[in-house]
């Protein structure tokens, strides 16, 4: 069977995916003009500051688009269709691609509230921020 993917780990976004493996999500604010970003970046993607601190979500959202995926994209994601990829808005004011778990891909629709939650890659260890409904 073919490995799925793994996350590439750069000093920039190391701290993500130290808190993931603490089951926290982070994302970062900018100092200077109070920009929230995500995905981690060295600079401010509104004004290029390089001053940006880690802040914690509280892993609330809801889903503002999604598709079911019944096609696997490769070898490794056959055994997952049919999977739900969603762009959910984080309550702090970012929004993250990641799969929408727990339910048939049916009961997954815009606007529906969801809570991250992190499971594990077993080839690496390292933990992933996924979706899963809350009502």
């Amino acid at each position: 069977m073919t490995a799925k993917p793994l996350p590439e780990i750069r000093p920039e976004s190391q701290e993500f995916w130290d808190a993931a493996n603490r089951g926290e999500l982070l994302f970062q604010r900018c100092e200077d003009c109070g920009n929230i970003q995500f995905y981690p970046r060295n600079t401010c993607t509104a004004c290029t500051s390089d001053k940006l601190r880690w802040e914690r979500s509280k892993g609330e959202g809801t889903v503002y688009t999604f598709t079911v995926v019944h096609r696997p994209p490769s070898a490794a994601f056959k055994a997952d269709v049919p999977y739900v990829i969603a762009l959910v808005d984080l309550d702090e004011g970012f929004r993250m691609m990641m799969n929408v778990r727990g339910g048939t891909p049916d009961v997954v629709s815009i606007g529906a509230r969801v809570r991250v939650i992190f499971e594990t890659i077993p080839e690496s260890g390292q933990k992933l921020p996924q979706a899963e409904l809350t009502g």
